[in-house]
């Protein structure tokens, strides 16, 4: 799998593992909208405003994820399949479109991945994240 942007790593916020493998799978950590730490976008999606502007969010927490995943593997190993994505999503109480925020994420692993990128998702509409970020991708 070829990367095709910079950052090659990604930094954990606090005292944990990005990545832990157990034999084949591979457990992320709850993965934030940050590039090389820095967060890109923070506080609460909300409902008058386009899809559109939380795109480059999901995707970049969804990225972050990616390669926290392929950083626990050998040269010679590639991911095999993206088995779960939980998205949990800080919105204002009326915000209904939970499932389709999530979809740039699925679009975003489909693109990197194919058909293996696909597995089964939710997306949870929460009241709060840390750090007031606008999603998490677990």
């Amino acid at each position: 799998m070829n990367r095709d942007k910079q950052q090659t790593k990604v930094l954990a916020q606090g005292k944990y593992l990005l990545a832990t493998r157990f034999g084949s799978i591979v457990y992320i950590a709850g993965m934030t909208p940050r590039i090389n730490g820095e967060l890109i976008q923070s506080g609460k999606i909300k409902m008058n405003e386009s899809l559109e502007t939380y795109k480059d969010s999901v995707r970049q927490a969804t990225e972050n994820a990616l390669l926290a995943a392929e950083n626990t593997l050998t040269k010679q190993e590639k991911l095999e399949k993206i088995l779960n994505l939980n998205l949990y999503i800080n919105a204002e109480d009326t915000f209904t479109s939970h499932s389709f925020v999530a979809d740039y994420a699925s679009e975003y692993l489909f693109e990197r991945l194919g058909e293996m990128g696909i597995g089964s998702r939710v997306a949870i509409g929460v009241a709060s994240l840390p750090n007031n970020v606008r999603l998490k991708y677990n």
